[in-house]
């Protein structure tokens, strides 16, 4: 405890880390007091009374909206139309030669990308806020029953400039604050939901006179992000020799090279396989829920898409976050760049050829640690399901596993790597001394991807 105490004085020592911190709070909190500001004219007794049964859906996109969508917010869109079109942008990196071109040119095509990017959130907004409106608030029957064309337009206005609000504080906490804003901005309503969820968990354990169990859920949930922070921080090393600096008289002495690594992340997908699968998932139930009105049994998809906590739903679900994994580290990892890159500033992996074969050889260990890593996401995303099954309230399960555990803890690890940063570069004492989380990149191993 003194240790954490020493920590936290020594982070409040550093005064440009302390005004990133108190702004990183301070756009937080705007944020969240954003969530909480209703859509003028919707009756939230309404919405608050019809809230209590949500479908996966909705609770997947209150959860990354820290709440907004459920209270009919003016951020009701949150930061995830952002999100969905960074990830257009990066599948047009793949296939569209012009986006590929930015890719290459460094800042200037970066902030080309972002442009663009920012457009197409306007685009996706200006399409989910109609949707949003007819087919959560309306079915809620929170809509004014006046609510004319004039209504609707100022509306989709109020949504759309909401999202593009939360975009723009994710960026100011990106460049002015700490940590990456967007990872932040819905860790922070994923947490939000924290308190209330075990709330609820602690009562039911009084009511049922059983605080042993509660005690279990906790050590349980306690393992679950040590092993979690295991496999994120998890990396495959490549032994690499790459040529040294000659300089002057230590020519001799550096002729041979230096022993790098080129480390392979075995989560390298993230949490995206996750996200790409429950929603390819929700879709068929919001078609159908639309189609009927939210009525009727839906027969063969009721029951296989229907129930978030059952066998069929679950083994789907696993089956193309497994594929999603190998689709999404293809994007984020490229063996040919990687070996390119390598050959370039001389360097080779021991007992493989420059050029093709180090490529071939890179894709097979890529190849060999994706497949474990995509079991550990499926495990991850069925825990809430095993959770649910084992007695524990709905709100709480879900923070066993799913995209939940996994934005929590990669933001987490990141945010504090920036501090450790900050705390380094002025002679300070790392912040995860003593730990095994690699708060930066060692001396030895190669930043070429």
């Amino acid at each position: 405890m003194k240790r954490f105490i020493q920590n936290i004085q020594n982070i409040w020592k550093v005064e440009e880390l302390r005004k990133r911190i108190i702004l990183t709070l301070g756009l937080i909190l705007v944020y969240r007091i954003g969530s909480f500001v209703i859509i003028p004219g919707v009756n939230y007794e309404a919405l608050t009374t019809k809230s209590s049964d949500q479908n996966l859906l909705e609770t997947l996109l209150s959860v990354f909206s820290g709440g907004g969508f459920t209270h009919a917010s003016i951020m009701a869109l949150g930061i995830m139309p952002y999100i969905s079109a960074s990830i257009i942008m990066q599948l047009l990196g793949m296939a569209v030669p012009a986006v590929q071109k930015m890719q290459n040119e460094g800042e200037s095509g970066r902030k080309q990308i972002n442009n663009y990017t920012r457009i197409l959130t306007i685009i996706i907004c200006a399409l989910q806020a109609p949707s949003y409106l007819s087919l959560y608030v309306d079915q809620k029957q929170a809509m004014p029953a006046d609510a004319s064309t004039f209504w609707w337009t100022q509306t989709i206005l109020i949504l759309i400039a909401g999202s593009m609000f939360a975009v723009w504080l994710g960026e100011r906490i990106t460049e002015k604050g700490i940590g990456n804003g967007v990872s932040l901005l819905i860790t922070v309503g994923i947490l939000s939901r924290l308190p209330g969820a075990f709330f609820a968990e602690f009562g039911k354990s009084v009511e049922a006179g059983n605080l042993i169990r509660l005690v279990l859920e906790v050590v349980f949930f306690m393992l679950i992000i040590l092993v979690t922070i295991l496999i994120v921080q998890g990396v495959r090393r490549i032994p690499l020799n790459t040529a040294k600096r000659i300089a002057g008289a230590r020519a001799a002495e550096d002729i041979n090279g230096a022993r790098n690594y080129l480390p392979i992340k075995v989560n390298a997908s993230g949490v995206m396989p996750i996200i790409f699968a429950q929603a390819i998932m929700t879709i068929p139930m919001m078609v159908y829920s639309s189609a009927t009105g939210g009525k009727g049994e839906g027969g063969f998809l009721q029951q296989t898409l229907g129930d978030p906590y059952g066998f069929s739903y679950n083994l789907l679900l696993c089956t193309l976050i497994i594929v999603f994994t190998y689709f999404y580290t293809a994007i984020m990892i490229n063996p040919s760049k990687i070996a390119d890159d390598l050959k370039k500033s001389g360097g080779f992996v021991p007992g493989v050829r420059p050029g093709e074969e180090t490529a071939e050889h890179i894709d097979s260990v890529v190849s060999r640690i994706t497949f474990p890593g995509s079991l550990f996401l499926a495990l991850i995303a069925v825990l809430p399901a095993v959770a649910k099954l084992a007695g524990v309230n709905d709100g709480f399960a879900m923070f066993f596993g799913g995209t939940s555990i996994l934005i929590m803890v990669g933001v987490v690890l990141d945010t504090l790597q920036q501090i450790e940063t900050y705390q380094l570069n002025r002679n300070m004492d790392s912040l995860m001394d003593g730990t095994r989380v690699r708060g930066r990149r060692g001396a030895n191993e190669f930043s070429g991807m």
